[in-house]
């Protein structure tokens, strides 16, 4: 009797946010797995939008999922998307048209990330359930701002 090989589910949860819209700009990811968790923060620079900050952080959730689990996260393992951007989950699942076009570029590295994966669904929560990620990518802003001189 042999048993059945199971997945390892890993559930990143991702938010980019932008003061000014466009401005200053960064990210927040949380990725939890086996009872484990690991938080990443990354200022992006400015003139950026929310939207564009919204892909850099998926993008660099499934970067960072490649490096942690390695071939393990694309073949044997489910993976979740898990953001509060409504327009990054429905273009990723193919019902909202990509119109614009630094996010047609953003939504491309996305996408040839995402088809290396055997098991990878994007997910809409509520900003709610998303306080890890938001936390983490206003920090990244407040630290930047805070070590911003006058001089």
């Amino acid at each position: 009797m042999t048993k059945e090989k199971k997945s390892l589910k890993i559930s990143a949860f991702t938010d980019g946010g932008s003061r000014g819209n466009p401005g200053e700009a960064a990210i927040g990811v949380v990725i939890k797995s086996g009872g484990g968790k690991k938080e990443y923060s990354e200022y992006l620079g400015s003139d950026i939008t929310n939207n564009e900050a919204e892909y850099q952080a998926a993008i660099f959730a499934l970067k960072k999922i490649k490096q942690l689990f390695g071939k393990r996260a694309l073949k044997d393992s489910e993976v979740e998307i898990n953001s509060d951007s409504e327009l990054l989950v429905k273009q990723m699942n193919g019902l909202y048209k990509i119109e614009n076009e630094n996010i047609s570029g953003l939504f491309l590295k996305l996408w040839n990330l995402k088809i290396e994966f055997s098991d990878i669904s994007f997910l809409s929560v509520p900003r709610a359930e998303n306080k890890e990620a938001d936390l983490l990518a206003n920090q990244a802003l407040d630290e930047k701002e805070g070590n911003q001189s006058l001089i």
